[in-house]
This record gives C-alpha cells, sequence and structure tokens, in this order.
C-alpha cells in the first residue's frame, strides 16, 4: 500500500506516451525516498469510447473522487471520436472532473529554462534571459463561458441527466442563434483571486524588480461579470497589504505578455481569458509541451500537460515529455503543502532542477526545441538526474 494513491489517466493519443514518462518520475521517487505510490491506472477518452462505448468505466468518477489523492491525466481527444449531442468524447473525463471535484483555480506556471529557446518569432530566437519569464496564472476552471459545457460534462460523468441552460432571446438578432452564458460568481471569483494571493506568498516576486505582485487580468471596462470581478479582487487584496495590486484589460495584457514578461509574478483572470492567455504564456516557455498544469480545489486535484493529444504525433515517441513530468512536480508540491510534508515538497523542487539541468545540458531535446532525442529518452535522462538528487538527500 503506497503512501499515496495517483490515479493515472493516460487518455488519447500522446497523453498515452507522456503518462509512461509520469509514471516514471513517480516510480524513481518511490525507489529513493520513503514515499510510496498506490497508482491506478483507468483508460479512457475519445478512442476509448469508439472502442467501448463509454469515455470510462462506470464509477471512475466515483473512484477519482473518494479513492483518489491526486489524479494525473494525459490528453483527451482522438480523430473523430464525438457524442451523439455533438460534444468531444472523453469530454466528462477531464471536464467532469474539473466540474464535479469543484476543481475552480487552473494553475499554469510560464517559466523560461535555460537552454530552451522561445518561438514568438516562429523560430528558435532567443530575446529574454530564462530569469526574466517566470510568472504562474490562475485561470477560474468552472464559471465563465465554458459553464454550461462543464456542468454537461459533470452530469454525464455521474449518470445524471445533462444541464442545459434556459432559452434566451435576443433583441435585434435574426434567424438562428447560438449562444454560451458566462456567469460570473462573486464567491467563485474570490477563491480563485485568493489562492492566486496565497501562491504570491511562496514565490520570489516578479523577475523585473522582486516585487510580490498579482495581477487582475479583465475587461471590466466592457462585461459586467468582469466588474464583478475586478471588484472582488479589490476586496480580497485588502487583505494582502504586502502584496501589489495591477491591473490589465486582457487585450492589453496580450501584448505586454510577450513584450513584457518579467513584470509579472501571478495573474488571476477568468476562464475563457484564461484559456487563451496561458496558451500565448507557453510560447514563452518554449512551447505547449513545456506547459504543466495544475487543476486545483479545496478537496481534489488533478495534474496535466496541456498540449492536448495531438494526433499526428501519437505513437511516433517524439513528444516533449517536460510538461507531464512538470506537472508531477506540482502535483509533488500539493500532496507536500497538503499534508504538511515538507520532502515531498522538497521533491517537487528536485523535479524542477531535474528539468533544468537537463536543458541546461543541451544534448538531449525533442523535436519542438529543435532537437531529434525521443520521449523515453528525455524521461529517462531527466529520471537519472532525479535519482541522483534523491540518493543523495534521502
Amino acid at each position: 500500500m503506497g503512501d499515496h494513491r495517483i490515479t493515472i489517466l493516460p487518455g488519447d493519443g500522446t497523453g498515452k506516451e507522456v503518462a509512461v514518462e509520469a509514471q516514471r518520475i513517480l516510480d524513481t521517487i518511490q525507489n529513493h525516498t520513503n514515499h510510496g505510490f498506490e497508482q491506478t491506472v483507468i483508460p479512457c477518452g475519445g478512442e476509448h469510447y469508439l472502442n467501448t462505448g463509454e469515455e470510462w468505466a462506470e464509477g471512475s468518477f466515483e473512484f477519482c473522487r473518494d479513492e483518489t489523492d491526486a489524479i494525473f491525466l494525459g490528453a483527451i481527444g482522438h480523430p473523430g471520436a464525438r457524442l451523439p449531442n455533438g460534444d468531444l468524447a472523453g469530454g466528462s473525463v477531464i471536464l467532469g472532473l474539473r466540474s464535479g471535484l469543484d476543481l475552480y483555480a487552473n494553475v499554469r506556471p510560464i517559466k523560461l529554462y535555460e537552454g530552451v529557446p522561445h518561438k514568438v518569432h516562429g523560430g528558435f530566437r532567443q530575446i529574454w534571459e530564462p530569469g526574466m519569464v517566470d510568472m504562474t496564472i490562475l485561470r477560474e476552471n468552472t464559471e465563465g463561458l465554458y459553464h454550461a459545457l462543464l456542468r454537461r460534462s459533470a452530469d454525464r460523468a455521474q449518470g445524471r441527466p445533462e444541464y442545459e441552460p434556459e432559452a434566451m432571446s435576443f433583441p435585434g438578432l435574426d434567424g438562428e442563434v447560438a449562444y454560451d452564458p458566462r456567469p460570473i460568481s462573486k464567491a467563485g471569483s474570490e477563491r480563485l483571486i485568493r489562492m492566486g494571493f496565497d501562491i504570491a506568498e511562496t514565490r520570489n516576486g516578479a523577475p523585473a524588480d522582486g516585487v510580490r505582485r498579482v495581477s487582475c487580468i479583465d475587461k471590466s471596462n466592457v462585461t459586467r461579470g468582469c466588474q464583478l470581478f475586478r471588484r472582488t479582487f479589490d476586496e480580497v487584496a485588502a487583505n494582502y497589504p504586502g502584496t501589489e495590486k495591477d491591473y490589465g484589460y486582457i487585450d492589453a495584457f496580450m501584448q505586454w505578455l510577450t513584450r513584457n514578461p518579467e513584470h509579472y509574478d501571478v495573474v488571476v483572470t477568468s476562464n475563457m481569458f484564461g484559456d487563451i492567455s496561458t496558451d500565448l504564456g507557453a510560447v514563452l516557455q518554449g512551447g505547449m509541451g513545456m506547459a504543466a498544469s495544475g487543476n486545483i480545489g479545496d478537496d481534489h486535484a488533478f495534474f496535466e500537460p496541456v498540449h492536448g493529444s495531438a494526433p499526428k504525433h501519437a505513437g511516433q515517441n517524439k513528444v516533449n515529455p517536460i510538461a507531464s513530468i512538470n506537472s508531477i512536480q506540482m502535483m509533488m508540491d500539493y500532496l507536500g503543502r497538503k499534508t504538511g510534508d515538507d520532502e515531498l515538497v522538497k521533491v517537487g523542487r528536485m523535479i524542477d532542477e531535474s528539468v533544468a539541468d537537463h536543458l541546461r545540458s543541451g544534448t538531449e531535446l525533442t523535436y519542438d526545441l529543435g532537437g531529434t532525442t525521443s520521449c523515453s529518452a528525455v524521461g529517462e535522462g531527466i529520471a537519472v538526474r532525479l535519482a541522483a538528487k534523491l540518493s543523495e538527500e534521502f
């Protein structure tokens, strides 16, 4: 019996390949420390749906809810795999977990490591020093423009009748109209923003000046939901006098993010704005293959690379596993802070250091970073570095 119960959801396409590398890191930790992991693998996703008629086995949601300390998800999405209602097959896995487990914060670290070229200009060209890109963006994860889809997916995951918003009329619009409501609540905004300020207290401030700063990114000059979000931000910020408040509209933020990334420490924003801006942020750190994430609530969490299933690369052992490995780093930090286990927090830091050492060497990079090394070889190389660090420490 392991010390922590970890559920692995490999999913589709390249998700299955990077899940193997995530498990390699868990095994390395278990083999070189006193921390054990009871790993349960649950097949799921669009391909699984095409083969079995179900997105994942009955009872899987309840297992993740009741029998799991943390979840790792590889990726969801398989060509042609759609449900009868048109939703993505496998959506009740990723979206059902986000909504059904109330994982209200999508946490996206954006960090440029030494030795990694970013792609702002479409090629491998270095503009910023690595230390100039080091921020965390928190995207609200259960409300906003995706609310109806999230609720529908959660209902499907738990075997309930699927939610649909009530019909609305739109004066001045003729013919067929499709719409998605964008509800933003004070309570939902407050808990996300509070987490953002709490995370800021664990960091070293913005790269430009070392100032602890939380930036509120919205469109409060136009939309009522964003006006509520910003008003709530100010109320929460009053409880953190040692942290600087900062503001920006999403359209301006998209240029500042690439022009002056060193200004940003922690960013809080709404669901859709966070979805878009974090993908741009991934460009600053070398691409989606470097982008880890955590979906975190008060009682549950799952962690995933955000590059998707990348069907055209599936089965070729070529994709970058570092987003997957850094998602495990986030998982260790989460479990350590949740249980008060400083050793696990330290293990998380050692994973980050092992990734940094590997990238700094510049000898084994996957295709997206300009190299030719395989996914598994990169995973093995980082695991070897981690094993050495853990052996010295523990």
